[in-house]
């Protein structure tokens, strides 16, 4: 009987600056390499370059994290569809998502998925490493990524973190925090039937032109928004409200309704290939710049993100 393939390994390596980067994920790549591991890294693109030449060609992936996890909660997914293109094999993931620029609401949904990595994938053959500039990040920021990762490696030595909390028991609080009230002045519009979609997608094309979005983009943030509210129909009581308002560079639509989203993967799950459930989350994931999630006893809101062209918006974290 062939042996049984190792599960997941979660690490966080701290490191200082280009050449720490350099010191502590170097040596990762090159062990896996070695040891024939299908290999896949997303990192800030300043850093792509210097891991592919310090590579000298070998073969493995590489991918800009700001592109491929700008919104966080997509990373999960590639990570599993790299695991599913590998059947049998461990492979070997370098993921940095969360850097000194990040905003604030991008880091707790970064920090929520490091929680949730070690939920989603316990039982898939894969080597996570996420790399963390210790010199530019918050002591915060470095105090979470102990409570989101089994094993912390500093200065070469990888260590179980005595910080670490499993995701099952409770997510770190700055990623929990409440979302901010949406402004007085944002437009609000309550919807309860499916024929209320379509006078939604109408309000949403209109806000999102007025902001300088294009066809393609308004369709994007139209489906979004239509397959959220779609998921109040069904699972959340029924009924709800949409908020659309402007904040620095993005147009938010917020939905809110009564129900409860019981699963933290909800978004980051690959649905079964003949599965109809579970789209509507994961859509929206992939068309918006970020989406946030907070649900409990008292209700759901459901916040996404589009981001602005420049000349419509101004930088804000």
């Amino acid at each position: 009987m062939p042996e049984a393939v190792p599960r997941l390994r979660h690490a966080a390596v701290l490191y200082d600056g280009d050449a720490g980067f350099a010191s502590a994920v170097l040596p990762f790549l090159r062990e896996g390499l070695d040891l024939g591991e299908p290999t896949f890294v997303a990192v800030p693109g300043e850093r792509l370059a210097h891991v592919r030449d310090a590579l000298g060609g070998r073969p493995v992936t590489l991918a800009d994290m700001t592109e491929v996890g700008r919104n966080p909660a997509r990373i999960i997914p590639a990570i599993r569809r790299l695991v599913e293109r590998h059947p049998g094999r461990r492979v070997r993931f370098v993921g940095e998502p969360i850097w000194a620029s990040r905003r604030a609401c991008e880091l707790r949904e970064a920090t929520r998925h490091e929680a949730l990595v070690n939920m989603a994938l316990a039982d898939a053959p894969v080597t996570v490493l996420c790399p963390y500039d210790a010199s530019r990040l918050d002591a915060a920021v470095i105090g979470d990524a102990e409570r989101t990762h089994p094993l912390v490696v500093r200065r070469g030595r990888e260590q179980a973190s005595p910080a670490y909390r499993d995701p099952s028991s409770g997510l770190p609080a700055s990623c929990e925090a409440p979302l901010s009230d949406p402004p007085d002045d944002a437009d609000a519009l309550a919807f309860g039937s499916a024929g209320d979609l379509r006078r939604l997608r109408r309000e949403v094309a209109a806000h999102a032109a007025r902001a300088g979005l294009d066809a393609a983009a308004i369709a994007d943030v139209q489906l979004a928004v239509s397959e959220v509210a779609t998921n109040t129909l069904r699972y959340g009581g029924g009924s709800g409200t949409l908020r659309i308002w402007r904040a620095g560079s993005r147009l938010l639509c917020q939905v809110d309704d009564a129900g409860r989203i019981a699963d933290p993967l909800a978004g980051r799950r690959l649905p079964a290939a003949d599965g109809r459930d579970g789209w509507g989350l994961l859509l929206a994931n992939t068309l918006c710049a970020l989406v946030e999630i907070r649900s409990d006893a008292a209700g759901t809101s459901v916040r996404l993100h589009t981001e602005l062209p420049a000349e419509h918006g101004y930088q804000t974290r």
